[in-house]
């Protein structure tokens, strides 16, 4: 395990692409015991860099260690609260490659459904004004005009994520007022008037 901690410091200290991609890709085949948490909490802004980055094979192996990450109760508000920028909704937009967007949709599916477990919402978090959670979930956020787009988009796969995303947002509405199914009468979608 002393090899995690050395991938994770050469990932977040080293800025080259193809390290990245090696060093992720070893460590989304490797299980990440608990005790290497702290060591991740430190390098969540340099994920999520890799992450915003434009080289895809970076980015798919980012993700995919991220939306595994997320399903860590210990590890989700950091994730939440990890600064992103402003441009961060272009990774879901259709002209990514259909790779990508899966994985962005199933990280997101995954953060969705993280903060509605009862273990999270027991407690009330503060985010900075520009986390990921912000980014994704704030009032301000324009996810899902983004989901929307791409419930139509060519390939089966990012369709049927961005709906379970869709599904997820709409759920997480309706927490705490009947959580065994969503009710129409709350909505994360706008019902047709202009913001």
């Amino acid at each position: 395990q002393e090899h995690t901690i050395k991938v994770l410091e050469l990932i977040s200290t080293i800025w080259d692409s193809e390290l990245h991609v090696a060093g992720l890709r070893l460590l989304n085949s490797l299980p990440l015991p608990d005790y290497v948490h702290p060591q991740l909490r430190r390098v969540m802004p340099a994920l999520m860099e890799i992450l915003q980055s434009n080289y895809i094979l970076a980015q798919v192996q980012a993700i995919r260690l991220l939306s595994y990450l997320a399903q860590k109760n210990d590890l989700l508000y950091d994730i939440l609260n990890c600064q992103v920028h402003s441009n961060f909704l272009n990774l879901f937009q259709s002209t990514q490659p259909g790779s990508l967007l899966f994985e962005v949709l199933v990280f997101a599916e995954r953060l969705s459904e993280g903060r509605n477990s009862p273990h999270y919402r027991a407690v009330k978090w503060h985010y900075n004004e520009q986390s990921l959670h912000e980014a994704l979930f704030g009032d301000e956020s324009r996810l899902a005009d983004r989901l929307l787009a791409l419930v139509i988009h060519p390939e089966e796969e990012v369709q049927i994520q961005a709906c379970k995303v869709i599904v997820s947002l709409q759920c997480s509405q309706d927490v705490g007022v009947r959580p065994s199914s969503c009710r129409p009468s709350h909505s994360y979608f706008n019902s047709g008037e202009n913001n």
